[in-house]
C-alpha cells in the first residue's frame, strides 16, 4: 500500500471520532464532514507550483502559485456533497465535477445515473468520498474519469477498508489515496468496521 498516505493528525482524528459516533445528530455530522476537508492539504500536496515575486507591505520576496489549469474537484454523489463543499473552501478556484452512483445491495456492483464533468484533459483530479469500502464505486468513478487524460488523479477519503484499496488499485494501481482512517475490515453486507455507518444517510437523515 505504497500508494496510500494514512493522515496522523489529532484534529483530524477528533472530528473523524465524532463523525464515526452513532448519537452524532445529523446537523453536527453534516458540519464535522466538512470540517474535515482540512484532509484537503495533503490530498492536493502534488499539484504544480512556479515561483513568483510579490509585494508584501515591507518588502518584495518570491513566494509560489499554483501552475497551469484549475485544479478539479469530482464528488461522488451523493455522500460526497459535504466532503466537497469543505474541499471548495480550501480550493475555490476548482471547477466541480459530479459521478452519481448507487451500489446494488444485493451484488455491492456500482451503477452509474449521473455523469456531469468540465473537461479533464491536462488538469490535476482529486475524487472525494467519504468512504472506500467495497471499491466497486471508486473503479466505476475511476473508469470514466481516465477517458478523459487528466494530468493527475488521486482519491480523498475519511475512511477505507483494505479490501477497497486493493479491488481500486487491482484496476486503476496508478492512483494515490489519502484518507485519514485505514479501518479493519467489511462486514458481511460490504460496511466498512468499525467505520461510520452509511454516510449519506447520516448526512441527510434518510434510511
Amino acid at each position: 500500500m505504497t500508494s496510500v498516505t494514512v493522515l496522523d493528525h489529532p484534529l483530524l482524528a477528533h472530528k473523524l471520532t465524532r463523525i464515526r459516533d452513532r448519537d452524532t445528530a445529523t446537523p453536527e455530522f453534516r458540519s464535522l464532514l466538512v470540517e474535515t476537508a482540512m484532509i484537503a492539504v495533503e490530498a492536493t500536496r502534488h499539484f504544480p507550483v512556479v515561483e513568483i515575486e510579490v509585494a508584501t507591505p515591507l518588502a518584495k520576496m518570491k513566494g509560489i502559485r499554483l501552475d497551469g489549469p484549475s485544479p478539479v474537484l469530482i464528488s461522488i454523489l451523493r455522500a460526497g456533497t459535504a466532503l466537497l463543499d469543505g474541499f471548495l473552501r480550501i480550493v475555490p478556484d476548482a471547477d466541480v465535477g459530479y459521478i452519481g452512483l448507487y451500489r446494488d445491495e444485493e451484488t455491492l456492483q456500482a451503477h452509474e445515473y449521473l455523469l456531469r464533468l468540465p473537461d479533464l484533459t491536462g488538469r490535476d483530479v482529486v475524487i472525494v468520498d467519504p468512504m472506500l469500502a467495497t471499491g466497486h464505486t471508486s473503479v466505476a468513478a475511476l473508469d470514466r474519469i481516465t477517458e478523459s487524460v487528466p494530468r493527475s488523479i488521486l482519491f480523498a477519503y475519511l475512511v477505507a477498508a483494505p479490501k477497497g484499496i486493493s479491488e481500486l488499485h487491482s484496476h486503476h494501481p496508478q492512483v494515490p489515496i489519502v484518507t485519514a482512517s485505514l479501518d479493519s475490515h467489511l462486514d458481511e453486507i460490504g460496511y466498512i468496521v468499525p467505520g461510520l455507518g452509511d454516510a449519506g444517510d447520516r448526512l441527510y437523515g434518510t434510511t
